[in-house]
């Protein structure tokens, strides 16, 4: 026997009371975050630095736009105003590779990248309001992994269905991931999804009125990646989500790194 506060307790007793009491753990499996806020500031900290280095060389013409913006064509600059598409070797100027020809990491950064002022102000708005929210809904491991496979797939769309010579930034993937995020939990618990269908809505329509300069691929592949990651953390029946989240979500991963390998190979 064990002794307790109350008395004495069998093993075995203790042992099934551990089993089937939720051990500090949050619904979906992962554990509260003592400041739910933490990651969405450090995220937004890593984007206001680099948006500051672009501010101090150069704004659009700042070659950090070059080498961490998303391009799937590598470009020869010849001046700080003009570039042409011609192969390395041939290349009298500066060459800044693509994601083509080797420069795989602007997969990632581009989602950490912006030039305008506003582009960031309503990223890292949005990324304020919904970031908390999905941290203490989800956890910080599960959150931090939906925020970036969701980038990662907003670029899959951005490889596949981009000009080449075409550079996209920004974490809008990112945050149209959390939106369907949000939107999938609204759905699973079924709650009133007025609110964020209307706010999802409203990016919709921007994002057509601006088809020019706003990456509609990216916003596309982040909402996708993003329904996809939070389907495979929430949908699983309570007692199979420590034994098949992770996998499911490693199964996104590797779809998301097969649609950026693909085109590479070919």
């Amino acid at each position: 026997m064990v002794g307790g506060a109350v008395g004495f307790q069998c093993p075995s007793c203790i042992e099934a009371g551990r089993r089937e009491t939720w051990q500090g753990r949050l619904v979906y499996g992962g554990r509260p975050s003592k400041n739910p806020m933490q990651t969405s500031v450090a995220i937004m900290a890593i984007n206001a630095v680099i948006w500051f280095a672009v501010l101090l060389t150069g704004m659009s013409s700042s070659p950090i736009v070059d080498w961490l913006g998303l391009r799937v064509e590598g470009l020869c600059a010849i001046s700080d105003q003009s570039a042409i598409a011609v192969p390395q070797a041939n290349c009298p100027g500066v060459w800044y590779p693509g994601f083509s020809s080797g420069a795989y990491w602007q997969a990632l950064t581009s989602a950490f990248l912006h030039v305008d002022m506003l582009h960031i102000a309503f990223n890292m708005a949005a990324l304020f309001i919904l970031g908390p929210q999905l941290e203490r809904a989800l956890g910080r491991a599960r959150f931090l992994t939906l925020y970036l496979l969701s980038a990662l797939a907003g670029s899959v769309f951005v490889v596949w269905l981009t000009p080449g010579y075409v550079t996209t930034l920004g974490a809008s993937g990112a945050i149209f991931g959390m939106m369907g995020a949000v939107l999938a939990l609204v759905l699973k618990h079924r709650g009133d999804v007025r609110t964020i269908l209307i706010w999802l809505g409203a990016n919709v329509v921007i994002t057509l009125v601006g088809a020019g300069s706003i990456s509609w691929q990216g916003h596309l592949g982040g909402l996708v990646g993003g329904l996809l990651v939070t389907a495979a953390l929430i949908m699983l029946p309570r007692e199979q989500r420590d034994r098949w989240q992770w996998p499911l979500v490693g199964v996104v991963a590797a779809l998301i790194v097969a649609g950026l390998a693909i085109p590479v190979l070919i």
